[in-house]
């Protein structure tokens, strides 16, 4: 539903694909309702878009680009934008690098990776969060969350790496179904050849260290090879890059990595927890 409070709080980028989109309606000669029906939305959801009282959603941009594009790219490349705008303040800068990755490597200590969710259980641990978040900023949340699964089918190929604790995976985030729907969505996507998938068990400091005690962490490394270390808690982030730090949690990960169970038995233990979860 538009909100006038939306026309305040929308940013550059929907104001300027509001005037984009009108200018090129105009100069077509359509009328709201016209170019409503050419992508499939009402005429007064045009008239939202256009006064930013309900900023234009992923799909109506496609919509846009098809319908008034003219082959130039510029709705296509508003998506990109809106959906970079649509991420808290600490992650942004962390998502350009994401989407420029060449490899990723991410360490998961508490819930599931990012990446790696479904839109139920993404849905209900951003809902769930405090301090409580508009159904409407919740489903931006979500909405921008997903699209960055767009980094598995990339070219140039990203290398992806996951290595999260078995208590992350026992944990029941909404409920049992949405935890057996993001079981068999983990199994299916570690069963890509572009991802390499993990569990640290949790015994693993049964022998006296565990190498994970302290916290998430990713590994990025950039389409220039530039090697990155990006670390977020209590919705503050780090971003390093000093090349001594970053040697460190290199090695730090490798440890990780290697009190991990291999990817044959990390993938049988997710799937004997969706059989659980049935």
């Amino acid at each position: 539903m538009a909100r006038a409070e939306n026309k305040v709080e929308a940013n550059g980028t929907a104001h300027l694909v509001a005037a984009l989109a009108k200018a090129l309606r105009e100069q077509q000669q359509l009328s709201q309702e016209e170019l409503g029906r050419k992508i499939g939305y009402t005429g007064s959801a045009v008239s939202a878009m256009e006064t930013c009282a309900q900023p234009a959603s992923d799909q109506m941009l496609v919509r846009l680009e098809e319908t008034l594009g003219a082959g130039l790219g510029v709705f296509e490349r508003a998506r990109e934008l809106i959906r970079l705008d649509r991420y808290p303040p600490q992650f942004k800068g962390y998502m350009r690098l994401e989407q420029r990755a060449l490899t990723l490597s991410s360490y998961s200590t508490f819930v599931v990776h990012g990446l790696f969710q479904t839109e139920a259980y993404a849905r209900a641990l951003i809902g769930g969060g405090y301090p409580p978040l508009k159904d409407e900023r919740v489903e931006e949340l979500v909405e921008a969350r997903l699209a960055r699964r767009a980094l598995f089918d990339r070219e140039p190929t990203a290398l992806i790496e996951l290595i999260v604790e078995e208590s992350a995976l026992r944990r029941v985030i909404g409920s049992r179904e949405i935890m057996h729907e993001q079981m068999l969505h983990l199994a299916e996507r570690a069963r890509l050849r572009n991802v390499t998938f993990q569990v640290l068990p949790m015994d693993c400091g049964l022998s006296g260290a565990h190498f994970g005690d302290r916290g998430d962490m990713a590994l990025v490394e950039i389409l220039d090879h530039e090697h990155l270390v990006y670390l977020e808690a209590q919705d503050e982030s780090l971003l390093v890059s000093d090349p001594g730090k970053v040697a460190t949690y290199s090695q730090r990960y490798a440890k990780i990595r290697s009190q991990a169970l291999g990817p044959h038995e990390s993938l049988g233990l997710v799937e004997q927890l969706a059989g659980e979860r049935q």
